[in-house]
């Protein structure tokens, strides 16, 4: 019994560290990236698809390297998409996973939204031009490509091209279903950035695994895939459609509403004249007519990140072939 407890806990304290050891920027979770990647890596064209898939074979992730998702196996692309939330403390590049644009922003050149330490459509860019440089050492064109693999699914994440001095929503503390939002260090759980990254994405998978969630979607929106594709690559555009169903659904369908702040500098929950607290006071609550409208954007969400991310790749490889 004395090592039963002492095993409980352990448990317990493992998962009560979880949110200091989660960086509060993570988009769609292990699941969510890994269902990106397999639905792009199905519609890349046969050539490309050898050709990303060597390149990441024969520059392989750094095995002595902890990967907080493990890794996937059977895909290189699935096993690469979480590979950026892995090293993004030691290479000190959080900010190329999100851009804050403020809640009620009118619609203008990203730029101005893109902090000095950079942003995710400026990464897209950068990545993508070390990718194209087949002159490039190919360590870094395998990292550059691993790099677009996952920021392309964070663009799609409404919270992460979005701001209201909250971190993203990492401060608004929400109550789910039965779940009350609890204060750890300044921070909350659960969190709208949370709900919006995991857990309302596993809820809707119902235990499925990302290869079976990859194929539920590829058939829910083959409707839709041949419209996304026609659209083109609109880097910048994908970004505002992120923004705009921030505002819309994950902050909309708050109750009560949360209003809409002044720009402010936030880099805790305590900052703003505390906002994580004050949001707090307000008591928000979601259930199952919040799941259900979140969890509809969600797939649609993943499930264009996934094309356009195929289209992305397809275009670069096809620029390849132009220069050979």
């Amino acid at each position: 019994m004395n090592i039963r407890s002492a095993c409980l806990k352990l448990v317990i304290l493992a998962i009560a560290s979880l949110p200091l050891f989660l960086s509060p920027a993570f988009a769609w979770g292990c699941k969510g990236h890994q269902t990106v990647a397999l639905i792009a890596e199905r519609h890349l064209t046969p050539e490309a698809r050898q050709y990303f898939d060597a390149l990441l074979k024969e520059n392989p992730i750094d095995p002595q390297l902890k990967r907080y998702c493990g890794n996937f196996a059977g895909s290189f692309f699935g096993d690469s998409s979480t590979w950026p939330d892995d090293i993004r403390g030691s290479r000190n590049n959080g900010p190329w996973h999100y851009i804050d644009i403020p809640r009620g922003a009118a619609r203008a050149p990203l730029s101005k939204y893109c902090s000095d330490s950079g942003c995710v459509t400026q990464a897209i860019a950068d990545q993508l031009a070390i990718l194209k440089d087949t002159r490039a050492d190919a360590k870094k064109r395998a990292e550059a490509l691993r790099y677009i693999i996952h920021f392309v699914g964070d663009l799609h994440m409404p919270l992460h091209a979005t701001t209201n001095n909250d971190e993203g929503g990492n401060c608004v503390p929400v109550g789910y279903f039965r779940r009350v939002p609890k204060e750890h260090n300044h921070s909350y759980t659960p969190n709208l950035h949370s709900l919006w990254d995991t857990t309302i994405l596993e809820r809707d998978m119902e235990g499925a695994d990302p290869r079976e969630y990859a194929d539920f979607l590829d058939q829910a929106f083959s409707r839709d895939m041949a419209a996304w594709q026609t659209d083109g690559i609109q880097v910048d555009d994908w970004a505002w459609e992120s923004h705009n169903l921030a505002e819309s659904f994950a902050y909309g369908k708050l109750r009560p509403k949360d209003r809409v702040e002044a720009p402010a500098p936030v880099h805790s929950c305590s900052d703003d004249n505390n906002v994580g607290e004050r949001l707090l006071q307000l008591h928000f609550v979601v259930g199952e007519k919040y799941q259900q409208a979140a969890a509809d954007v969600v797939e649609k969400r993943i499930a264009q990140a996934g094309i356009r991310l195929a289209m992305i790749l397809n275009d670069a490889f096809s620029t390849f072939q132009k220069t050979q």
